[in-house]
């Protein structure tokens, strides 16, 4: 297992990735819900830090057991996105974030994944120059681009 470290810019910490996967239209929900709790800072510069994929097809079957009853033919579900997100907190909020999402999902038997993972938290060195910084260039998504 790797072990925290630093860099002269970097700090690398032990924390926890949750990935969950849901339609599209319910992902800024279960951010909403989750950010409630915890704020998903990456530094106190940062927060509401997440990952949405694009879409795909999420395929499966109700078995016996299902609310929706039981089904032979495989579904496929398309709009699937997968949102992924950051805790440095403890077990208690990790926890709490968990039954947050199951709560706030639309499904029976949400997909929620947690990895351990060491994590990038940049030391907040002054680098305001730094010619690769968004600031710095034309990006269209800066605002007032």
């Amino acid at each position: 297992m790797l072990a925290a470290f630093e860099t002269t810019s970097v700090a690398m910490v032990k924390a926890v990735q949750i990935e969950v996967q849901a339609p599209e239209a319910d992902a800024r929900r279960i951010l909403a819900a989750v950010a409630a709790i915890d704020p998903l800072a990456m530094t106190p510069a940062y927060d509401n830090n997440a990952l949405l994929t694009g879409p795909g097809i999420e395929r499966y079957r109700p078995r016996q057991g299902a609310v929706a009853g039981v089904e032979e033919e495989v579904r496929e579900r398309p709009g699937v996105v997968r949102v992924i997100f950051e805790l440095t907190s403890g077990q208690d909020t990790l926890a709490e974030v968990i039954e947050t999402i199951f709560q706030a999902h639309c499904y029976q038997e949400p997909v929620i994944r947690l990895s351990e993972i060491l994590t990038a938290r940049s030391k907040g060195r002054d680098d305001r120059d730094n010619p690769n910084r968004w600031w710095n260039t034309t990006g269209d998504w800066k605002r007032g681009s």
